[in-house]
């Protein structure tokens, strides 16, 4: 027999149901969501960028990343630069400011361009190439991650968590 007393039983049970199965379905919403957004982080350690950054760059575009008068402010540069030209500029050019119009790959244009640099007429010839060294190839990556994380605002000039 149907009582009351079991129709608010059954009702309670259902109504169980549904928020335990909406909240089974919300957790893999986010999950699913929370691995978008660590896929779509650059892969590297910001903490293992950090160190390489302040042995190796930050003498010359300070602890921070923001630029002294030897060199200039890196946050907005890499923040318009993906990770494959970040990766060409630190490891093969000399000088952020050299326009990418300008690189001539070979010829008497690359030689002129080389003159120039060395004797100082056009561009200063300021940032070392690093491919060479292999501290900060190795860690290319670690690197991009740390100036990244502090352009976008999810880095403070705090050293970062290891």
């Amino acid at each position: 027999m149907f009582t009351p007393y079991r129709f608010s039983w059954a009702l309670a049970a259902t109504c169980a149901a549904v928020l335990l199965g909406a909240c089974g379905i919300d957790l893999l919403n986010t999950r699913a969501g929370r691995e978008l957004a660590q896929k779509a982080q650059p892969s590297g350690s910001v903490y293992t960028g950090w160190r390489v950054f302040q042995d190796k760059c930050a003498a010359c575009h300070g602890p921070a990343g923001l630029g002294t008068a030897a060199a200039p402010n890196l946050l907005p540069k890499v923040r318009d630069i993906g990770p494959r030209q970040f990766v060409d500029i630190v490891l093969r050019r000399y000088d952020w400011n050299i326009p990418a119009d300008r690189i001539v790959s070979q010829g008497a244009g690359r030689e002129a361009l080389i003159e120039q640099l060395v004797q100082r007429q056009d561009y200063m010839l300021t940032m070392p190439v690093w491919q060479g060294e292999p501290r900060v190839s190795a860690h290319i990556v670690d690197l991009y991650a740390y100036l990244l994380a502090r352009s976008e605002g999810k880095q403070g000039t705090e050293r970062p968590q290891p």
